[in-house]
Order: C-alpha cells, then structure tokens, then sequence
C-alpha cells in the first residue's frame, strides 16, 4: 500500500512540477521493489539491492542553494532548446545568447537532483559531482570566443567512475578505493584544455565488471544497482559503463565517457540507446584508469549522436583533427560502401534485416557471411594475469592517501572485513585472479595467440569481400574485437516490441575510427530512429 501511496504523491508532483523528493522518501521501501524483483525472468536482475550501503552524502547537496533558486520555468523553458539537441546546436544556441554555459550545468544539475533524489525514478547513476563546475561554466562563458574554441568547450561531460579527474574521487565503484582521488587521467586533461566542463562522475559495474560471477550490470558498492532509463528494473543496463549510457539516456549530460576491454561501452551503448566508440587499443591514452587489462583497455565517449561522439572523441585526443572531421561526417554517404553481415543475424533478428534492407536502398553493398568458427581460449588467463599485474601499478603510480589495499589480494581480504556492504554478492573473479598460476612466458603466447585469432575473424570477412565494416548487434561481437584491439562503433537500431533498445555495431580495422564515423553517421541519417525514455523527457 505504501508503495501505492508513494507513486501516486511522485505522479501528482509530476504535474505540478514541484520538488518530489521529500514527499516520496518518506513512503519508500526498498525492500518490496526487492521482493518483486525476485520474479524476474532474467537471474542478474534478481536484486539484492538497489540503493548503496555505503553511506555518503547526496552529491547534489553541494547545490541545493543554487538549484533552489533557479526557476522552474525556466528549467522547463530550456528543455525544447536542449533535450536531444546536438553539441553544434547548443553551441549555435549560446551563440545566439538563447542561454549561457552556466545555465546549461544548471539545467543538467537540476535534471540529476530532480531524477535521482528521488527513490522511485533515481537510476543510481550519479557518484559524484564536482562542486566547482557552475564557477567553471560561468568563467567560460567570460571567456568565450566561438571562432577559436573547440567545439566541446563549456560541454558538460560526466566520466565514468574509473577514469581519474583532479578533485574528483576515482573509485571503480569499489569502498577499497573510496577515498581515492588522483590527478586528471590523459584523457581527462584532454578534455579540459579543449574546453569540456567535467560534471562528475557516474556508477558503473564495479571493477568494470571484472569481479563477481553472475551479479547484476551496473552494479557497484559505492553507486548501488544502475537502472535503465528504457525499463527501470526491467531492462538490463549493460556494463560495465553502466551509468555512462545511462546518463546519456536520462539527459543528465551532453555526453559521458566510459571504458571497454571487451564490450564495456558497446554493451551499455546498445542497451541505452546511445552511440558508442571503442577506438583501436592506444588511440586514446589509458593513463591514469583503473586497469584491467593494458593489452584491451581503452577509454571512448557515449553520446546521444554520431557527430557529438566524433566531437567528444576528438577532444579526448592528444592532437585535434576536428575541422577535418566535422566535414567528412558532413559529407558521408553509404553509396558504394561495402558491408559484410552475419547470416544469422538477417534470418533472426529482424531490426538487423531492417538495416540491412535500409543499407541496400541507400546504394550500400551487402555480402553475407558466415561466421568463422574461432574459440577464445585463454582469454580469462589473459585479464587475469594482466589485472594481477597493472592493478598494483596503477595503486602504486596513482593511488591517493586513505587507500591502503595495494594487490588483488588485500582488496578481497579487506571486502571479507565487511561482506555485506563491500561485497553483497561475491568477489569470484578476483579469487579466480589469485589462484591462477599462468607465467609470464605463457601470458606473451595467449596475448599472441588471441590477437591473430581476432584478426583472422574479421579480416578473413573484411579481405575476402574487400569490405569497409562488419556489422554486428550490441556486443555480440565485442570480444573478437577486443583481442584485435580493433575499433567498433555502435549506433541505436531500433527497440524491441517490449521497448528495449538495440545498436548496430559497426566494426572494422585498426585506425579506421574516423571512417567508422563516416558509416554510423550515414546510417543515422537514413534510420533517425533513437527517441529519448518517455519517463526521463
């Protein structure tokens, strides 16, 4: 009943516009969304919980004055000129004085503070925002000077909580890290000295989900359980940049940042229904994230659009090629661009032999194959021994006062000291990491051996065919162009019949990202399918 009570006070607040938090917190139990849960076809979902027991202090408290201040009405006057509107339209809109830098973070703190302080809508996406960015917006609107900046300037970007920012605490989502707060990752640096406002940082699957066996996406220690903006508690999140899709979807941001070692933000991307880069492995620097792997790691942005992810991916770069790129996407075109897709794909999945047909009407070239038939071995053996080894050199090289667990196994002993908040459904792979003996001699032959396989996979298509990409679904693919190191870009393809979202995966070979931006950018065109949550607009 209580339950009842509390979705009928959050829907009349709805209407009325007002604050819901406090009305609705009162009636909140946790522990009934808990129990139905438990009926869930899909195991992962089977809750434990959903709010962190890790206590901390709400992160948009630091705002309240200000948020408290800034009018309704215009919050709601502000939603028609950036809700799904581009980068390059924002910045057209504060070229115009239609609004300012520092009105844009507000809108966007206003949005988190309204979503996620209330129990009933919170997706558990939000970690930690950096208290210093309506000073910052409002220097760069002092500063501002449209005929030199990148585009990216005074953008607010939220990163994922593996990804190190000057203030910040970088935690992966884990109480062994919890005051952790080293200087800005490359990328972070990056992103600032184009301009970019960093927001905050968002949850993700602790450890970037390589931790426990079987536990839910999107779920970690410090952030709690991440929820789907598409089907809150009915729709996976993927992971592990669970809350960097998320918040893309939710419009808590222009654009997130997050990880992949083998579909960590195709997976997300996809089931969000936002565009997803994994670039090729060393494009962008790795320095300063917590690892998992230095042979797959690699971070790339998450965006509501193709030209937005080129936008933000190009000021993650050491040296910008934006011009060149902003008149390429432009340009693009699939006529004459060559494809190849998986049979069963076509045959089974019918949003993909939608694209295909899609694809074909618009001059594209379309070759079915089949897939070749490769197995992975020793692909856990290769995160394992790598995670064994660059965890404690990150620890070593960034680790902050007040983190004092230095190996795999001091983080698996310290979470035993108190299982119920810092390890609710266990730490397999972390013991899995332990009590593997692979050598380093025997590491170097799998590395080896793993990378031929992922090329082999593709190039046997992308050769034969003479092809520009291979289209795959969400991750399907992921690991096969993980241990190529090869980039892939995904781009929403459509929504099932329950609603949830689907990507088409484009990949291809190393360095190709900006063509990959060419294909997704003309695909977008001809299937602007991508609608923004119905309960998040």
């Amino acid at each position: 009943m209580k339950s009842f009570i509390a979705i009928a006070l959050f829907s009349l607040c709805l209407a009325c516009k007002t604050d819901p938090k406090q009305e609705v917190s009162d009636n909140y139990e946790e522990s009934t969304e808990i129990l139905e849960q438990q009926e869930h076809p899909n195991k992962r979902m089977r809750y434990k919980l959903i709010q962190s027991r890790y206590k901390q202090e709400e992160p948009w408290q630091v705002f309240d004055e200000k948020l408290d201040s800034f009018p309704v009405r215009r919050y709601e006057e502000l939603k028609s000129s950036i809700l799904g509107r581009s980068i390059i339209q924002i910045q057209a809109s504060v070229a115009n004085n239609e609004f300012s830098y520092e009105e844009l973070t507000l809108f966007y703190l206003y949005r988190i503070r309204y979503y996620e302080g209330n129990p009933l809508t919170s997706l558990h996406s939000i970690i930690e925002l950096n208290p210093e960015v309506i000073a910052l917006a409002r220097e760069m609107d002092l500063e501002r000077k449209s005929d030199k900046n990148h585009e990216v300037y005074g953008i607010p970007v939220l990163l994922k909580d593996n990804i190190g920012a000057s203030g910040l605490h970088t935690t992966a989502g884990a109480v062994a890290l919890a005051e952790n707060m080293p200087e800005d990752a490359v990328v972070t640096r990056n992103l600032k000295a184009k301009g970019a406002i960093i927001l905050g940082k968002v949850n993700l699957s602790e450890w970037a989900y390589f931790f426990c066996d079987g536990c839910p996406l999107g779920y970690s220690a410090i952030g709690g359980q991440t929820l789907n903006p598409y089907g809150r508690k009915v729709f996976e999140t993927g992971g592990s940049s669970s809350g960097s899709g998320v918040v893309v979807a939710a419009n808590y941001a222009v654009g997130a940042v997050g990880t992949e070692t083998a579909g960590s933000i195709l997976s997300p991307s996809g089931q969000n229904s936002v565009v997803g880069l994994k670039p090729t492995v060393g494009v962008l620097s790795q320095n300063g994230i917590v690892p998992i792997s230095s042979t797959l790691d690699t971070p790339g942005p998450m965006t509501g659009n193709v030209m937005d992810n080129f936008i933000i991916f190009d000021a993650m770069k050491d040296v910008s090629e934006l011009n060149m790129g902003l008149d390429v996407l432009q340009k693009s075109t699939l006529k004459g661009k060559r494809f190849g897709v998986f049979k069963d794909l076509v045959q089974e999945d019918s949003l993909y032999s939608r694209s295909v047909g899609f694809l074909k009407e618009n001059g594209a070239v379309v070759i079915e194959v089949e897939a070749p038939k490769l197995s992975l071995d020793g692909f856990i053996t290769l995160l394992n021994i790598d995670m064994k080894n660059d965890l404690p050199a990150y620890l070593e090289a960034n680790a902050t006062e007040g983190v004092a667990v230095k190996t795999i196994e001091e983080v698996v002993d310290f979470n035993l000291k108190d299982s119920i908040v810092r390890v609710p459904y266990n730490q397999k792979l972390f013991e899995g990491i332990i009590s593997d003996t692979t050598t380093s001699e025997q590491l170097e032959d799998i590395k080896i051996d793993l990378e031929s396989k992922g090329r082999s996979y593709f190039n046997s298509i992308l050769d034969t065919h003479d092809l520009d990409a291979v289209l795959s679904i969400n991750n399907y693919h992921a690991a096969f162009a993980a241990v190529a190191k090869y980039p892939a870009l995904i781009v929403p393809m459509g929504y099932k019949v329950s609603g949830e979202p689907v990507g088409l995966t484009f990949i291809s070979k190393p360095f190709q990202e900006m063509k990959l931006y060419e294909l997704g950018g003309a695909y977008e065109r001809i299937n602007p399918i991508r609608e923004l949550p119905k309960n998040y607009q």
